[in-house]
């Protein structure tokens, strides 16, 4: 009996209903919390507080397969959830539409990433585990790059690049207590890919968004 329970469970379909589901109220907290307090104002308004998300769900999924794809529906999901909230509260405005179809591609293109991260970070073998932590500790230190260098908030940008840090350091750990061979190559590929992370937001997430 507890078997088929657990089977039923892991049914792509199931899987894959939780996680928009799991995306939808994302993004509609995301609006709703937004300014709230000030410290929910970087929070609310930031890549990383969605794409973390994402590699935790992938590592919350058993299939690596159902992780990537439920990596680009969860991150379609918050846009909706996010947009949908904001056309109930009057504030999608009239260039709304093209920055939702802007950052709904980015979730593409990074949902599934993320969401494989997060499934090999607790689920694969091997060095490939150091490279997928490094992945989820990039978008972090890339946004404390873009806050910092691009938009000059250093006092956040000094926030988000410790956080980032901290999580480099602590998957770094977990990896080498996990007996991973080439555990240090999460830290060492972590600020390079944030690196490389901060580049692409500011040199083509930005210019997108900045010609609509």
């Amino acid at each position: 009996m507890a078997t088929t329970t657990a089977s039923r469970r892991d049914a792509p379909a199931t899987v894959l209903a939780a996680t928009v589901a799991f995306g939808l109220l994302l993004g509609w907290a995301t609006y709703d919390l937004h300014g709230a307090t000030p410290l929910l104002e970087r929070a609310t308004n930031s890549v990383s507080t969605w794409i973390i998300w994402t590699a935790v769900a992938g590592a919350l999924i058993r299939a690596r397969q159902l992780a990537v794809w439920g990596g680009a529906l969860m991150m379609l999901a918050t846009c909706g959830g996010y947009y949908g909230a904001s056309t109930l509260g009057d504030t999608f405005g009239a260039g709304g539409l093209g920055t939702a179809a802007v950052w709904s591609a980015a979730g593409v293109a990074g949902g599934p990433l993320l969401g494989w991260a997060g499934w090999t970070v607790r689920r694969g073998r091997g060095d490939i585990r150091a490279v997928a932590g490094a992945a989820i500790a990039m978008v972090v230190l890339g946004e404390g790059l873009w806050l910092g260098l691009a938009l000059h908030y250093w006092g956040e940008a000094a926030v988000f690049l410790a956080v980032g840090a901290l999580i480099t350091v602590v998957l770094t750990v977990c990896l080498a207590r996990a007996g991973v061979h080439r555990y240090w190559l999460c830290a060492v590929l972590a600020p390079v890919s944030g690196l490389a992370f901060y580049l692409a937001e500011e040199g083509i997430l930005n210019g997108l968004l900045g010609s609509l």
